[in-house]
């Protein structure tokens, strides 16, 4: 594992990407079969009336666009880079621990506390591509925003991979203007509303960045 060191930074990347690449596959996979799991039976299944999430003018000021999709979608694959960009299982085991309590605590509160989104008053039928989402995922699980927390606890750790292997920095800031862009995208498809997405952001920071100082404070010679 230390040759990955003499490598640039993009290789180093490649090499991290194969390593026990099997076994990013088969985990990733499967905590994200529980997760839709228990995501759905508690969307389904609230403990209490849900409550409806206010507007705030921000809400209003961002428009509704079928541009927005692709980057929603996108929360799936940049979740689980940080994963793929690992090279030991410990790093990876602290990740997924880290997440798995995230996902709890917010599951817990959607159970415990539903929220969900005001009526769009959109036709749907004419953005066919969120329509999908809306067929699926109706406007509860609302706050905090979970696509918004996995998100931001994603960027927290690539911004630390990124700096193991040396990459130049408009790579880090690159990864994080794409977790902006899907922070946007939660809105602009009317899955979230801004209130939903400030909760989410704060969640996936808080647990995004105490698990990275967990894990480099146990962590042989402190890398992911």
């Amino acid at each position: 594992m230390h040759l990955f060191r003499e490598l640039p930074w993009y290789r180093q990347i490649a090499a991290r990407i194969y390593t026990l690449w099997p076994l990013k596959a088969l985990g990733t996979a499967a905590f994200m079969v529980i997760f839709f799991w228990a995501y759905f039976a508690i969307l389904r299944n609230p403990l209490n009336p849900v409550t409806v999430m206010p507007l705030t003018w921000l809400d209003t000021a961002i428009p509704v666009t079928s541009l927005a999709f692709p980057f929603y979608a996108s929360l799936w694959i940049y979740a689980s880079l940080p994963v793929a960009c690992m090279k030991d299982i410990r790093a990876m085991l602290l990740f997924g621990l880290w997440m798995a309590m995230m996902c709890l605590l917010c599951l817990g509160i959607f159970w415990w506390l539903p929220s969900g989104v005001p009526p769009a008053g959109i036709d749907w039928s004419l953005y066919p591509e969120m329509a999908v989402i809306k067929d699926v995922d109706t406007g509860g699980n609302a706050c905090p925003s979970l696509h918004v927390a996995s998100a931001v606890f994603a960027a927290v750790w690539l911004g630390r991979v990124f700096a193991s292997v040396g990459a130049p920095s408009v790579v880090g800031w690159l990864s994080w203007l794409h977790c902006l862009a899907i922070l946007w995208s939660t809105i602009a498809t009317r899955q979230h509303v801004v209130l939903d997405v400030i909760a989410g952001a704060v969640v996936g920071f808080a647990f995004g960045l105490s698990g990275l100082r967990h894990a480099l404070r146990t962590a042989p010679k402190r890398e992911i």
